[in-house]
């Protein structure tokens, strides 16, 4: 049983697109709101949220609906390339906005982008479940997520490149919408969805892996309670890291600038370790998380996370060691990330994935909501300083909540442990 790498990459591009557009987000808007219309850290994380609001509402709904969808180009084909078409040309309305000050047009610009990305977010992360074995699903989460984490390599070095600080902000803006339309036009010729989907299928049933279901609904159809408490437990776990992460990633350009004194290079520049710990984590944490659990693989994930924010609080200016702890963070989060969305989807029954899909994002949108509303109100209050205390703290008790997850881990057949080393 081989996972098949290639059409993992091809489908892996959607999420390398998405990520990069997050990594520019995350990055530019705050300095945007900030530095041209001047908002205070508190309405900056207001804003910060309204895309995680809009995710929360929509990414469920279009999850959902996904599932239900045929049509000759697939389920999740067309959701991906309508948003990321919507999405690349909307996207340039924001620099436009920033260089005439209008806060209508970023408002606008901003508003178009994130309806257009909740609508196929959740479909991109599906198409991946949707042809791919049950068993095989983390090593190749593995490289859907070392795609994402390329894109996010990409992104930093075109922002490196074409700042804002000697280009404006139109510049990096059109080369990522391009970055992200040029793929998705590549997607679509190269992905005969339907097909991958059937033969995927097929082969589930010749291995008998559908049966697993049985041990996760009653007889009425309905989730069994143990598992259900399991789901719930894991679910919070999200929410609790991605409010640490999260708040890391959405207010470094501000940390970096405001507090240790980094320029927008620099600050880039150390984002771009964690991507870098990350792409050489993905391929060897999804094999050993084949080996020794997909539970096991989050925990020393989580371990290491909470360990590197909370050491590079003790910093109060640039020390070159910050670039060991992004290093860790990046390791943390690869094994947190490619283990996380196949636990759920372990839960789930088959025709459901799109829908536990979107449950997987109303959990983590619900806390990227939280976290830049609440870390703004912190920085305004105490300073930029609570930054690292504020993140571990949160990965930290997403680890107690990891001790109550009994249900999705990992479950090899004996063919796959035979033939685990020829996965890759």
């Amino acid at each position: 049983m081989k996972l098949n790498v290639k059409r993992t990459i091809i489908v892996g591009l959607a999420f390398m697109t998405i990520s990069g557009f997050w990594q520019l987000y995350d990055f530019m808007i705050p300095l945007i709101l900030k530095d041209v219309f001047q908002v205070s850290d508190t309405v900056s994380g207001f804003v910060m949220a309204i895309d995680n609001i809009l995710a929360l509402i929509l990414m469920p709904l279009f999850g959902s609906l996904s599932d239900k969808v045929s049509t000759r180009y697939g389920k999740r084909m067309p959701f991906i390339a309508i948003g990321t078409i919507v999405t690349s040309f909307s996207m340039l309305l924001i620099p436009g906005a920033a260089q005439v000050k209008s806060l209508v047009l970023f408002v606008l610009g901003l508003g178009i982008v994130l309806l257009a990305l909740a609508m196929y977010r959740s479909p991109a992360v599906a198409l991946m479940p949707d042809i791919t074995i049950k068993p095989l699903r983390s090593k190749a989460n593995a490289i859907i997520n070392l795609m994402g984490a390329v894109g996010g390599v990409i992104v930093l070095l075109i922002i490196s490149f074409l700042g804002p600080e000697k280009y404006g902000y139109f510049a990096s803006f059109f080369a990522v919408a391009l970055f992200m339309l040029i793929p998705v036009l590549y997607m679509i010729y190269k992905i005969p969805e339907n097909q991958w989907a059937d033969e995927a299928d097929i082969l589930s049933n010749q291995l008998k892996i559908t049966e697993d279901e049985e041990e996760l609904i009653s007889e009425d159809n309905e989730m069994l309670p143990e598992v259900k408490r399991s789901l719930t437990f894991f679910l919070l776990a999200i929410a609790f890291w991605f409010m640490g992460y999260n708040a890391v990633i959405s207010a470094f350009s501000r940390y970096a600038s405001h507090q240790i004194n980094l320029t927008t290079a620099q600050a880039a520049m150390t984002l771009q370790i964690a991507n870098v710990g990350a792409i050489a984590s993905f391929i060897p944490i999804g094999a050993l998380s084949s080996r020794i659990g997909r539970k096991k693989m989050i925990q020393i994930g989580v371990i290491v996370l909470t360990f590197a924010f909370f050491t590079a609080g003790f910093y109060d200016s640039f020390s070159p060691f910050m670039f060991g702890n992004f290093l860790l963070a990046g390791f943390g989060w690869a094994a947190i990330n490619v283990n996380s969305l196949p636990m759920v989807l372990e839960m789930a029954k088959g025709s459901d994935t799109g829908r536990f899909t979107g449950l997987y994002y109303t959990f983590s949108m619900s806390a990227q909501v939280i976290t830049p509303i609440l870390s703004g109100f912190l920085f305004d209050i105490i300073g930029y300083k609570v930054l690292f205390p504020y993140a571990s703290f949160f990965v930290a008790l997403s680890f107690v909540m990891v001790l109550f997850v009994h249900h999705g881990d990992s479950k090899l057949t004996d063919y796959e442990e035979m033939n685990i080393e020829d996965v890759f």
